[in-house]
């Protein structure tokens, strides 16, 4: 018979002895980061650690690259308490921040319910995310740390009624009832089959994933009239001249890939392509799942090749 282990739950002092000098300069390491912003769904680097708020300080201050919008982080490696709470509302409002993520090693269900109140009755251009975190040992395993989400903003539901409401009033067109399902469909298929995830699908022929780097995207596109489907890199701004630095990697990057891609740089846009197609007919519901498959393929392997070179 198999033997199995024993999960251990370790206190996190036992890992971390201090929160300013231990577990936050942890958390602003690059992989961990990285490892927060899977669970949430975004793709975070940091930008400065006890980041000065009048006379207070945040914990870490990072930018979500995918929007470019600015993320506090305000750490507790004990339970929630109503001091953290009110350092929270006061880096929001100080920094001018998007997106506000009050990790601790347990909330209260008042703390639970003050971060689900925040994201009722706050705009759509705020969110706050309440992440617990613990850590866990299997016998003489390294301890390992593990993120969970307990109070999140409602952008699924936000969307199904903003949906709903554009349907009912007649706002959605056929194009756009049809990229809604097909987005909604991909969403469906990443989070069981990948670790990306498209997170609020909308009635648009686009859908962008973040490389890691500001006015970097790689971004997913559907075409109904042409019949086909598109994933590439998009360079904007300050990113557009480095289009030329890739194009002297070309051959290497394309025998990586396996595959050609197309190089686009028109002087006369704001934005420089670098992609690849495929041709397939959305009209016909029952080709989806080849395109939620060759999405999810193109996601990997062009998120393996380029995102090295753009944190380089």
């Amino acid at each position: 018979m198999l033997e199995l282990g024993h999960v251990e739950r370790l206190e996190l002092r036992s890992v971390w002895a201090s929160e300013p000098h231990d577990f936050t300069p942890w958390l602003a390491k690059t992989e961990n980061l990285e490892r927060l912003g899977n669970t949430i769904g975004m793709d975070l680097v940091t930008d400065q650690i006890e980041k000065g708020v009048g006379p207070f300080s945040a914990d870490i201050l990072c930018k979500n690259t995918l929007d470019d919008s600015w993320v506090v982080i305000e750490n507790q490696i004990e339970k929630t308490d109503h001091t953290h709470l009110g350092q929270v509302l006061t880096y929001a409002a100080g920094l001018d921040a998007s997106t506000v993520i009050w990790i601790a090693a347990r909330f209260t269900d008042e703390h639970r319910a003050a971060i689900d109140w925040l994201n009722k009755n706050t705009t759509d251009n705020i969110q706050f995310f309440g992440v617990e975190i613990e850590i866990l040992k299997i016998g003489s395993s390294l301890p390992a740390p593990q993120f969970m989400v307990v109070a999140n903003p409602n952008d699924w539901s936000r969307n199904v009624s903003a949906t709903a409401r554009r349907s009912q009033s007649g706002e959605m067109n056929d194009t756009q009832k049809l990229q809604l399902g097909f987005w909604s469909g991909l969403s469906e298929y990443l989070a069981e089959n990948t670790a990306f995830q498209l997170r609020s699908p909308r009635p648009q022929g686009w859908a962008d994933f973040s490389l890691g780097k500001t006015n970097t995207l790689l971004r997913l596109s559907i075409s109904t009239q042409a019949r086909k489907l598109a994933a590439g890199v998009y360079l904007y701004d300050n990113m557009k001249p480095f289009f030329e630095d890739l194009t002297q990697h070309k051959t290497e990057m394309e025998s990586m890939l396996g595959y050609s891609l197309i190089w686009e740089n028109d002087p006369s846009k704001q934005t420089a392509v670098i992609k690849v197609e495929k041709t397939l007919d959305l009209s016909n519901e029952a080709s989806w799942k080849e395109g939620f498959v060759w999405f999810s393929e193109r996601l990997s392997d062009i998120n393996k090749v380029f995102r090295p070179l753009m944190k380089g």
